[in-house]
């Protein structure tokens, strides 16, 4: 396993992390996400990712019961929350279980604390902008956690770069600690917000990158591309903008093509799709999901397959993505 920086800390997390999205507390139970969590542990990697809303919080009493049951050294592994939807999401929670106030933060970060049975968060972020509160709210809240000693690092997720220089700003003006990462969506389908909108404050403040969803919600593992069942995940409510008929045609006829590349190259898919992914410089961790521990066993041999990614199957892969389909609602 290689580490990276996040950003312009000192922290050093694994290039390929562990996450819990659509996995933990519905549809994996307890002794299968252990037993993924010990394998990515045992190859190294170092960073667990979770957020409230997550299987409305059950996701992190899961983690947080196997971090209990496991034991590990605290000192060796990083484990995150993200706070904004509400543990029951936007149109279910009430007005003070929501957002980026001073008040759901400081909340929503004790009951992350409690659901994890951890003393603190390494990461912490803000899961979405909130156009209600204003950012100087939320980073004095994020500094004040700090300073509290009940986060490490805060960092934000499908901010714009504008608001996330506009956070910068903020902190230096009243000398608070800004953010440090950014966790954006990010694989060979969706790009622009990484490569292009990022891309002068990666030198300007030095952002870290914590990617999610580096297989597009599974299409790059090219198993749709024969069609989509319909029990998929590509049905789920939270994956909708993918349920355009048209906009899947396009995915799925350049996925059968990198398909064809990565057998010449003698990887899966999904191995290719992810070493892509770590190509990126300005890529300080990409997040992976499993709900099987071959898969994750799989996915895994990304970091070794990123040498077989030269320039000219780089340059194989631009001619295959080309222009790229309408990026998806965040």
């Amino acid at each position: 396993m290689e580490y990276r920086r996040l950003g312009k800390s000192g922290l050093m997390v694994s290039e390929m992390s562990f996450g819990s999205w659509i996995t933990f507390g519905t549809p994996i139970g307890k002794d299968l996400a252990k037993e993924l969590m010990v394998y990515a542990y045992d190859q190294g990697v170092n960073f667990f990712d979770n957020a409230e809303v997550y299987a409305d919080g059950k996701s992190e009493v899961l983690m947080g019961e196997i971090l209990r049951d496991l034991n590990w050294s605290r000192d060796s592994y990083l484990v995150s929350s993200k706070a904004y939807f509400g543990i029951r999401g936007l149109k279910d929670s009430k007005p003070t279980q929501k957002g980026n106030t001073r008040k759901h933060l400081t909340e929503a970060c004790h009951q992350a604390l409690k659901r994890l049975q951890v003393d603190y968060l390494d990461l912490y972020y803000s899961h979405r902008p909130d156009k209600n509160t204003p950012i100087s709210e939320t980073v004095w809240t994020m500094h004040n956690l700090i300073q509290q000693g009940k986060i490490l690092y805060w960092g934000t997720s499908e901010w714009s770069a504008q608001e996330i220089m506009e956070a910068h700003m903020v902190a230096q003006q009243y000398n608070l600690i800004p953010p440090t990462m950014e966790q954006p969506q990010y694989n060979m389908l969706v790009r622009d917000k990484v490569e292009v909108e990022y891309n002068q404050i990666y030198k300007t403040v030095g952002l870290g990158t914590t990617i999610w969803s580096p297989l597009a919600s599974g299409i790059l593992t090219g198993k749709y591309n024969n069609g989509v069942p319909n029990d998929a995940r590509l049905n789920l409510d939270e994956l909708s903008w993918l349920a355009e008929k048209n906009l899947q045609e396009i995915y799925f006829a350049k996925v059968r093509e990198l398909s064809k590349l990565a057998e010449e190259l003698g990887i899966s898919t999904p191995v290719l799709a992810i070493a892509w992914v770590l190509k990126n410089e300005n890529v300080s961790t990409a997040i992976l999901g499993a709900s099987k521990v071959y898969q994750l066993e799989e996915n895994m041999k990304a970091g070794a397959a990123k040498a077989l990614l030269s320039p000219e199957v780089m340059e194989r892969i631009e001619g295959i993505l080309g222009n790229r389909p309408v990026q998806p609602p965040f």
